[in-house]
């Protein structure tokens, strides 16, 4: 039965060896096994921590709020990659050759850029969900859940509209080097190939970057802008360091998982023709697969709300419990906002109450300065 190529296109070495029946020769068989088990490891881990967050938040009401839809948007993307780009990456791998054949690449090729796509752009929403909340540019409108069902429509379509192509004839989705996986074709040198390559990668990989950066960018000058002024009210700067250390975090992990894979598109696409080892043209791609593993314990696992959650659903000592029960009148605020919103909530409100203290406080300085002698609120002459 031939192949359709405006859904597959093999590589161009693909008339001495065929990834669909038969491994590379040149590669040991120990290396595709090992790539099953790392798979295999990675996999299980993913798709059993992103089913405990659905759950979590499907078991508990408090967890069920606006900011924490893209982040339960976020784990079914990342759920489905596992799932179905996952297990049949072990299946392959096990086998050394995409034996499952043409129809199953293109199902792979698809549905990893597919809901790979959706997990990035769910992080770059989050992000700017944060922003609105910290920072509030838009004044007192608060994010509802009517936005973040608009911004999880978005996300779905917006991805949905750019990874579609290759299977219509822009471009195409085709065997990795080493095989064993599909991925869109960065190997041609066709302009037309070349044309949907940037474009994707300008809107799939650029473009959310880009939001990612600015937006915590101006959620964490708006701290420090805060924490500076606490400094001179004598307030701790905890929870600027706090959310430092997880915005920290969340860019570099999203650089780790997704610069590599990249990098090599990008080089790819510019020099198609480049002759690289199977074996390292494999690792990026590999790494990409694993921020499925990754996300859960960063924006999920980080949060002290689905912490507590996740104690309580397993029958779990609180180990922050009885550090609470320590000091309970400075932790009793805290935990009534993180129960209605969640801890981004609380940290807009503390900031908020942060902002109205400063100026009831410059307020009563400026009244305390009035009331001071003529002859002692005197500038004196240079």
């Amino acid at each position: 039965m031939p192949t359709n190529v405006s859904l597959l296109a093999t590589p161009e070495n693909s008339t001495v060896w065929n990834p669909f029946t038969g491994p590379l020769k040149t590669i040991e068989a120990w290396n595709f096994h090992l790539l099953a088990a790392l798979m295999f490891v990675v996999t299980s881990l993913s798709i059993a921590e992103n089913f405990i967050v659905i759950l979590v938040t499907a078991k508990f009401k408090q967890l069920r709020q606006p900011l924490n839809y893209i982040i339960v948007n976020l784990s079914v993307a990342d759920f489905l990659v596992s799932v179905i780009g996952g297990t049949i990456s072990i299946a392959t791998n096990s086998r050394g050759y995409f034996y499952l054949g043409s129809w199953a690449c293109v199902l792979e090729g698809f549905a990893v850029t597919f809901f790979g796509i959706v997990a990035l752009w769910s992080l770059s929403v989050l992000a700017f969900e944060r922003y609105i909340v910290i920072c509030r540019p838009l004044g007192n409108l608060r994010l509802q859940g009517k936005h973040s069902a608009l911004a999880i429509i978005f996300v779905w379509v917006f991805s949905f509209v750019w990874t579609i192509p290759p299977t219509m004839g822009w471009s195409s989705y085709t065997t990795s080097k080493i095989g064993t996986t599909c991925e869109p074709n960065w190997y041609s040198g066709e302009m037309r190939d070349h044309t949907y390559i940037i474009t994707f990668l300008t809107t799939c990989f650029v473009f959310p970057l880009l939001v990612i950066f600015m937006s915590y960018g101006k959620l964490m000058r708006k701290l420090r802008k805060v924490s500076d002024t606490q400094g001179r009210l004598g307030s701790t700067r905890k929870p600027e360091k706090e959310v430092t250390r997880m915005v920290v975090i969340m860019i570099l992990a999203f650089l780790i998982c997704w610069t590599p894979y990249a990098a090599f598109s990008i080089l790819i696409t510019a020099h198609p023709t480049i002759d690289l080892d199977p074996r390292l043209a494999a690792i990026p791609a590999f790494f990409a697969k694993t921020a499925s593993m990754y996300n859960p314990i960063i924006y999920v696992y980080m949060n002290k709300q689905f912490r507590r959650c996740l104690y309580q659903m397993f029958n779990i000592n609180d180990p922050e419990a009885k550090e609470s029960n320590l000091n309970p009148t400075s932790e009793r605020g805290v935990l009534t906002r993180n129960n209605n919103g969640g801890e981004m909530l609380a940290i807009a409100t503390h900031i908020t109450s942060s902002a109205v203290t400063n100026r009831e406080e410059e307020k009563s300085s400026s009244n305390s300065f009035a009331h001071i002698p003529v002859s002692d609120n005197k500038v004196c002459p240079m």
